[in-house]
């Protein structure tokens, strides 16, 4: 061969191959994979001839062959999606959709158990997000780092002083999780997060009770996934005040440190005003870890009599003020130094006082609890969020439906029934969506934190099913995995380290300050949000597709502790619903 024709064949080459890399990103699919008896779906987004198949990836045989649906327009663009359905294919291994003209997709596993090393990846990454402790190498690997915020000498701010403790006392507020991206902690997200995760332990104790995370509490004799929120709760019992029983809004810097190192952060850190939602999120989560942690009482003696203490206290308070909001802005005009953080700020407290009053109400027996509010206002279903936790008081009731007594016992079957009605509702129309996703309904679902409204999505639907036993709730909330994973608008998986295409450059000050050029793995980051409220250059303006991996986008690749906690239940449900069987139908 002479040396003009070698060097075009090698050029044909390497064009072929950049194409092939080039036009992967067109086929869309769960970049981890599948279980066997689960729909496998992968989207085309390019223009494509009639037929895809799917090659062994070791072998490169083809295992399967179908065509493609028929094209779809996006609700919110002009571009055209068409379906690549392979979901009859149940042998295990590892996989790659084809498409002629258009290249390969990444390549993905059909195995049982497929997201059990994503359900721990999602709980570990709060052993990450540790405060006021090393990280050691043998926990956390090359992520290993100094303590930092050590939080054991923090100051009363001005707009937390009382009578026993005036403005300037010293008290302790170590462990805890960093929040999000910055440093800082806050009863309000603190307490979503909390009742997600004791939610999951509580459904699957089985699943969770041998599930280990290595972490420097694996292997004595607690579940590993209690022992990581023990950090957390740990942390919360330290922001009530044990003179009254309320809340601390949240344990701050008077504003947010800068892109370093915690061990570099010297800045003053304070606790700031009590307030009604803080005090009901502390009183809601204390009340179900109580029941939870009653039943490890040999190795934690007396903690869920603190739990149970902590609770009424909080109860009480609420009780004599149930009006009091954190308003930052308007503490700040009052009382010195202002401060910026995250705020946090809720000025209906209805719900929360829902959630309270079940995890109350479950724990005790006490059916008062359940007299003193409305437990069922109106037939609304609002998708759990920060600022709106009724639904955790739901799927609680929902979890003791056999054992409710009057009054509770006399309206759940209305709760019930609006229950079931909402995952009818969200699933409605999944079949001609651009992404076949139970995500994507409306434009109205890509706010900040679009990635927890797809998880979220997936708990009521996982919920729905426990309540009715219709394997296809559970179906549907797997397409939200798939989602998650890479069936998107953007191509992304969106969990830091579980996929081929994952965000590498998360608003997420460990990450982009420990010199490490991979960011710490199991971070759901924020997802597609049209706001763009950080003000960086996004690549689109499409609600579904409003996504950019930057460090400057704290609007859309930010993270944060409440939205792994619905991701990490949706996953670990899910491992521990199939229980590791092989071919179990969900779809």
């Amino acid at each position: 061969m002479n040396k003009s024709i070698f060097c075009l064949l090698l050029i044909l080459f390497l064009v072929s191959v950049s194409n092939a890399n080039d036009t992967s990103d067109k086929i869309r699919l769960n970049q981890t994979g599948f279980y066997p008896g689960a729909p496998k779906i992968a989207v085309i987004t390019g223009d494509a001839e009639e037929v895809f198949y799917v090659e062994n990836n070791k072998s490169g045989r083809r295992v399967f062959s179908g065509k493609l649906g028929n094209p779809v327009k996006s609700q919110f663009s002009e571009k055209v999606t068409r379906i690549a359905d392979f979901s009859e294919l149940r042998k295990t291994g590892t996989y790659k959709v084809v498409v002629p003209q258009i290249g390969s997709s990444y390549t993905f596993e059909i195995k049982k158990n497929i997201f059990r090393e994503l359900t721990k990846g999602l709980i570990k990454n709060y052993y990450f997000q540790r405060m006021s402790t090393p990280l050691l190498p043998e926990f956390a690997g090359k992520w290993s780092r100094k303590a930092g915020h050590p939080d054991d000498e923090v100051l009363v701010h001005s707009s937390a002083a009382s009578q026993e403790r005036p403005e300037g006392t010293v008290i302790s507020g170590s462990k805890g999780w960093y929040d999000a991206g910055d440093y800082n902690k806050y009863i309000v997200n603190s307490g979503i997060t909390m009742g997600t995760l004791l939610s999951l332990y509580e459904d699957f104790p089985a699943f969770f009770n041998k599930l280990e995370l290595n972490i420097p509490e694996s292997g004595n004799k607690i579940p590993d996934l209690l022992d990581e929120i023990l950090w957390n709760l740990r942390w919360m019992f330290t922001m009530q005040d044990p003179y009254d029983g309320g809340a601390y809004h949240k344990l701050t810097n008077a504003g947010f440190d800068g892109m370093v190192m915690p061990s570099e952060c010297t800045a003053p850190r304070y606790v700031v005003q009590k307030g009604t939602g803080a005090t009901l999120d502390l009183a809601a989560v204390m009340a179900q870890a109580s029941r939870i942690f009653r039943k490890f009482d040999k190795m934690l003696p007396g903690l869920a009599d603190s739990c149970l203490r902590s609770a009424l206290m909080a109860w009480e308070w609420s009780i004599d003020n149930p009006k009091t909001i954190y308003n930052q802005n308007a503490n700040n005009r009052q009382y010195k130094p202002e401060i910026s953080t995250g705020a946090y700020g809720d000025n209906n407290f209805s719900d929360e006082f829902i959630w309270a009053a079940s995890e109350l109400y479950i724990t005790t027996e006490d059916e008062s609890f359940c007299r003193e509010v409305n437990l069922f206002p109106d037939t609304l279903m609002p998708l759990p969020s920060w600022g709106n936790v009724r639904l955790l008081g739901y799927y609680s009731l929902a979890r003791f439906e056999t054992k409710l007594g009057s009054p509770v016992k006399d309206i759940f079957p209305a709760i019930r029934e609006q229950l079931i009605s909402e995952a009818e509702k969200i699933i409605r129309g999944v079949g001609e969506r651009a992404y076949r996703t139970v995500m994507g309904r409306s434009a109205r679902e890509f706010v900040w934190g679009s990635n927890s409204v797809a998880a979220n999505q997936g708990i009521l639907l996982i919920q729905v099913y426990r309540l009715t036993n219709d394997r296809k709730y559970l179906g549907f909330a797997v397409s939200n995995l798939d989602y998650l994973l890479g069936r998107n608008a953007t191509g992304y998986s969106f969990v830091t380290g579980y996929g081929h295409r994952v965000p590498m450059n998360p608003h997420h000050r460990l990450s982009e300050a420990d010199g490490i050029d991979y960011p710490i793995p199991g971070m759901l980051v924020g997802g597609p949000n049209p706001g763009r409220q950080d003000g960086c250059e996004y690549p689109s303006f499409i609600a579904d597709e409003a996504y950019i991996d930057s460090v400057c986008s704290y609007a859309s690749n930010e993270i944060a502790i409440n939205w792994n906690a619905p991701a990490a239940y949706l996953a670990g449900a899910l491992e521990a619903i199939t229980g590791g069987k092989k071919h179990v139908d969900i779809q």
